[in-house]
C-alpha cells in the first residue's frame, strides 16, 4: 500500500458544541479526518470585547517555557499563546488536523514528514512564522534535555529547505509522531524573540540557554493570546493577541487563579467571583444542580492516579522488592477508592487508562486480598509489619484531593501489615523529589503527553517514569525490554493492542506500580459562559469561550 499521503485542509468549523472529552485512541497512522477549522478561518465567538474570564485551578506550574514545561496548567496556557504544526479538533483527539502546517506528506518508509506552512501565519510580534522558527523550536526543546525532551528522542533531524517547508526525519518509524507534535512542547516560538533573550538551540542548550526567565513572563508564539504575567502560586494572566492571524478571541483577558481547595472553588463559583472551576469534587455536584447560575460538565478523565515504589535499593528500601509492591496492589480497596472518587471514576486494570488502544476493561484488575498481601509481606521479610512513609503532593487535581486519597491508601495498607506515615509536600518540592527519583514510595498522577498508548511505555525500564522509580534496563528482565523495543516501532494497531495487553499484565505482575483510580471530571461553569469544550489534550481552549 502506498503510504505517501497528502493531507490538506478543506473544511471550516461551523458549530462548537459542549461535548464529553473523547477517549484517546491510537495516534493516526494513516490519513487524518478532514480538518474542521484553520486558525485563519475560525469565527470568533460573540461577546463583550472587554470581558474577563476567571478560571480557578490548582496550579502546578514549574515553568512556562514551552521547551521545559511539563505540567497541566501550562498545557492550557500554551494552547492559548502558542501553536503547533498540527492539532486536534476542539472536541476530539481521534485525528490530527492542520494548524501552522496547512498540509504534509509522509514518505513511503514512514521516516520523513514534509510540512508545508500556512503563509498567513504570524507571531504576536508581527513577523511571519517560518520554517527556520520551527527548526529552532524543535532543536531547542530537544537539546534543553528538559522534562519533555524525551518526546523528540526519535527525531533524527529537522530541516528548512525553504521558508515555508519543514522536513522532519525520524530515526525509526513512530506510529505516534503526529500525536506527539500536538503537545505543547512542540510549540513554535519566535526564534528572533527567544534568541534575543538568551535562547539557543545548540547542542549545549541545556547549559547555555537562559531564556526561561524571559519566557516565564513573556510569550513568543502565534496563538490568540499573549502572556501578560505569571505570579507563581497566585495567578497567570493572558491578554488577547491583537496581532493574531486568525479571528480574534471574544474574551479580552483570561485569569487563571490558583485556588487549590475544591470547597473554595465552589463557593467562588456560586458567588460569581470566578467563571470556571476546574477542580470540583463529585460530592459537590448535587448541591449545584438546582442553581440556575451554574452548570457542571461531567465525564471521565484520562488521568491515571497511581502508587509507585522505587526499584533502586539505595532509594526504595523495602519498596525495591517486587513482592512488597505486589503486596501493595493486593492491599488496596479498589471499590472504596472508586467510591471516594465518585462520579464517573473507574479503576484501570493496569497502568493504561480506559479508552486507550489495548487498555483492559475498567474495574477488571486485581481484587483486594488482605491475607495475600500479608503473606507477600511476610515472604519479603516483613512478617511483623513494614514501617514506611507515603509521599505525595499536597494539592487537588480535577477534584482529586491527594491528601484524602493518601489517607485512604494509608488505611488500606495498614490493614494489611503496613504502618504508613503520611508525608505531604508542597507540589513543587514533591515534583522535584519525584522527578529526581528520590522517592521510595509515592502517590502520583500521569496525564498523557500525547494521544497514544505508546506514552505509557514510559512506565517501563528506562522510560521517564521507569527511571523515576529506579527501574533501569541494566537490572530489568530481558523479556520486558524486548516488548518495550517492539512497541516503539510497531505500526499495526491489531498487533499493538496485543502488545499493550502483554505490557499491562507484566506491570501488574512485576512492576513498581499500583493503579489507584482513573477519576471522573467535574468542571463548574457560570451559566453565561459559552463555548466551553473539554479536550483531554489541553483541557480547554479559552479562545473558543465567550460570555
Amino acid at each position: 500500500m502506498n503510504r505517501r499521503t497528502l493531507f490538506t485542509l478543506f473544511a471550516v468549523l461551523a458549530i462548537l458544541l459542549v461535548v464529553a472529552g473523547c477517549a484517546a485512541p491510537a495516534a493516526p497512522s494513516g490519513a487524518p479526518a478532514a480538518a474542521t477549522s484553520a486558525p485563519g478561518e475560525e469565527a470568533a465567538a460573540t461577546g463583550d470585547a472587554g470581558s474577563t474570564l476567571v478560571i480557578a485551578i490548582s496550579e502546578d506550574t514549574a515553568s512556562l517555557d514551552p521547551g521545559r514545561a511539563f505540567e497541566t496548567l501550562p498545557s492550557i496556557i500554551h494552547k492559548a499563546t502558542y501553536q503547533t504544526l498540527v492539532t486536534f479538533p476542539p472536541d476530539s483527539v481521534e485525528s490530527v488536523i492542520p494548524n501552522l502546517a496547512k498540509s504534509w506528506e509522509i514518505s513511503e518508509d514512514g521516516l520523513t514528514y514534509t510540512f508545508m506552512l500556512d503563509e498567513n501565519a504570524t507571531f504576536a510580534n508581527g513577523s511571519a512564522v517560518t520554517a527556520e522558527d520551527v527548526v529552532f523550536s524543535f532543536n531547542r526543546m530537544k537539546n534543553l534535555t528538559g522534562n519533555p525532551s524525551f518526546l523528540a528522542s526519535g527525531i533524527a533531524s529537522v530541516e528548512a529547505p525553504d521558508a515555508s517547508t519543514v522536513v522532519l526525519t525520524l530515526s525509526a518509524p513512530d506510529p505516534s509522531i503526529l500525536a506527539k507534535l500536538v503537545f505543547g512542547a512542540f510549540s513554535v516560538v519566535s526564534k528572533a524573540d527567544v534568541t534575543a533573550n538568551g535562547g539557543t538551540d545548540g547542542a549545549d542548550a541545556a547549559t547555555a540557554d537562559t531564556a526561561e526567565t524571559w519566557l516565564n513572563s513573556n510569550s513568543a508564539g502565534s496563538g490568540p493570546y499573549v502572556l501578560e504575567s505569571w505570579d507563581p502560586g497566585v495567578e497567570t494572566v493572558l491578554v488577547r493577541n491583537e496581532n493574531y492571524w486568525g479571528a480574534p478571541a471574544a474574551i479580552e483577558r483570561v485569569i487563571f487563579r490558583n485556588i487549590p481547595e475544591a470547597a473554595t472553588q465552589k463557593l467562588q463559583l456560586e458567588a460569581g467571583d470566578i467563571d470556571i472551576a476546574f477542580d470540583l469534587s463529585s460530592d459537590q455536584v448535587p448541591s449545584l444542580e438546582g442553581n440556575a447560575d451554574v452548570t457542571v460538565y461531567q465525564g471521565l478523565s484520562d488521568t491515571l492516579v497511581f502508587l509507585k515504589g522505587n526499584y533502586n535499593p539505595e532509594v526504595g528500601g523495602a519498596f525495591s522488592d517486587p513482592k512488597v509492591m505486589e503486596a501493595v496492589r493486593y492491599a488496596l480497596d479498589y471499590e472504596g477508592l472508586r467510591l471516594l472518587g465518585g462520579g464517573d471514576t473507574v479503576t484501570p486494570a493496569s497502568m493504561l487508562p480506559v479508552g486507550f488502544l489495548g487498555a483492559m476493561e475498567a474495574n477488571s484488575g486485581i481484587a483486594r486480598d488482605v491475607e495475600k498481601a500479608k503473606a507477600l509481606l511476610a515472604d519479603a521479610g516483613y512478617a511483623d509489619g513494614l514501617d514506611a512513609e507515603l509521599a505525595y503532593p499536597d494539592f487537588t487535581f480535577a477534584g482529586v484531593n491527594f491528601g484524602t486519597f493518601a489517607q485512604k491508601v494509608q488505611a488500606d495498607l495498614n490493614e494489611a501489615g503496613f504502618n504508613i506515615t503520611l508525608a505531604p509536600a508542597e507540589v513543587q518540592v514533591a515534583l522535584e523529589n519525584y522527578r529526581q527519583g528520590q522517592e521510595p514510595f509515592g502517590l502520583w498522577l500521569w496525564l498523557p503527553d500525547y494521544r497514544d498508548s505508546l506514552d505509557y511505555v514510559e512506565f517501563l525500564p528506562d522510560g521517564v517514569v521507569g527511571t523515576r522509580t529506579g527501574w533501569v534496563a541494566d537490572t530489568a528482565d530481558a523479556d520486558i525490554l524486548a516488548l518495550r523495543d517492539a512497541l516503539k516501532v510497531e505500526t499495526d494497531d491489531a498487533v499493538r493492542a496485543g502488545q499493550f495487553g502483554e505490557m499491562q499484565d507484566y506491570l501488574m505482575a512485576s512492576g513498581p506500580y499500583a493503579p489507584v483510580i482513573q477519576p471522573g471530571l467535574q468542571v463548574g461553569l457560570r451559566s453565561d459562559v459559552q463555548g466551553f469544550v473539554y479536550n483531554p489534550q489541553w483541557r480547554v481552549d479559552v479562545s473558543l469561550i465567550s460570555k
